[in-house]
């Protein structure tokens, strides 16, 4: 599949070869703090999406559960696992 040029709503350029419209640029500064700035941009969407936004939310779901997300995936559960370990939290058994 070859790349092709769009400009998103906010004026950037940039090449994509797939059929997502997400923007580079605009998920560079979008991007949150806490646990979620650690993760990569599919991974924090499949959160935020499911809502999962706070590090308390993220405790009341297992990893079966959260590796359902589209846009998660197993790199993903070591960073989390550390970020409610850090809160003295964990996963749903």
């Amino acid at each position: 599949m070859s790349k092709t040029l769009r400009t998103c709503p906010n004026g950037h350029q940039y090449y994509k070869s797939s059929d997502c419209p997400v923007c580079p640029e605009c998920e560079k500064q979008n991007k949150p703090g806490g646990f979620l700035s650690a993760l990569s941009a599919p991974a924090r969407r499949a959160l935020e999406t499911a809502g999962i936004v706070t590090i308390q939310k993220l405790s009341a779901y297992s990893e079966k559960e959260i590796l359902q997300l589209h846009g998660m995936g197993k790199a993903s559960l070591p960073i989390l696992r550390t970020a409610l370990e850090r809160e003295g939290l964990r996963f749903k058994s």
